[in-house]
């Protein structure tokens, strides 16, 4: 599976999705009947299991951990799938040719611990946009898509730094349209929603 549209960036680095792979599995096992008994949806769900342990560790630390507890289970489920007599047409055969095409992003998580092994997450954050971007005003051009990118940038940083979006926009409309000529431009970082508090603050004081 290829996706040409990511694959065109420039100065990008991608990468795989671990649960996109265990549902093709999981699914062609329902189908078979042996949710209980199937030998790489055991080896993916260990993969989460640790995963999950370490969610708030470190990323140097998660790559570490990464490479001395699932290294090896990836060669096992690499192993099976390279082995494996299920027939290409049937739902392991379809399993197993999806997660070959994604092997090279996927085995590239091993060292990238700021990167969750699932996307699942980023996929849910974006769920509002993707349904709604048809009836956003604008939003059919390049420029109104590029409005858009950084609006929603914004509003997701504001909330993933515990900021209401809505109050945030709104007081960096009031401060900046009074922000003077005269102050340099890399004060605006002051701005930014990681630093938005003490810049409050200093302004509540003056």
């Amino acid at each position: 599976m290829t996706i040409p549209g990511y694959n065109g960036l420039t100065d990008v680095k991608r990468v795989g999705c671990w649960a996109h792979v265990r549902r093709k599995f999981f699914e062609a096992a329902r189908v078979a009947g042996i949710l209980n008994d199937c030998v790489p949806l055991k080896l993916l769900d260990r993969m989460f299991f640790l995963e999950n342990r370490w969610h708030k560790v470190a990323p140097k630390a998660r790559r570490k951990l990464r490479h001395s507890k699932i290294k090896r289970l990836l060669k096992q489920f690499w192993r099976w799938c390279e082995t494996s007599d299920a027939l290409p047409k049937s739902g392991f055969g379809k399993a197993i040719r999806y997660a070959q095409s994604q092997r090279l992003y996927l085995d590239d998580l091993l060292n990238i611990g700021q990167i969750d092994w699932s996307n699942n997450a980023a996929e849910r954050n974006m769920k509002s946009y993707v349904m709604g971007r048809k009836n956003f005003l604008f939003s059919y051009g390049p420029k109104g898509a590029k409005a858009n990118a950084v609006l929603m940038t914004i509003t997701e940083t504001a909330k993933a730094n515990g900021l209401d979006p809505m109050t945030y926009i709104a007081s960096l409309l009031n401060e900046l349209s009074q922000y003077p000529e005269s102050r340099k431009s890399q004060d605006l970082g002051d701005y930014l929603p990681w630093h938005w508090r003490q810049t409050e603050s200093k302004t509540a004081k003056a």
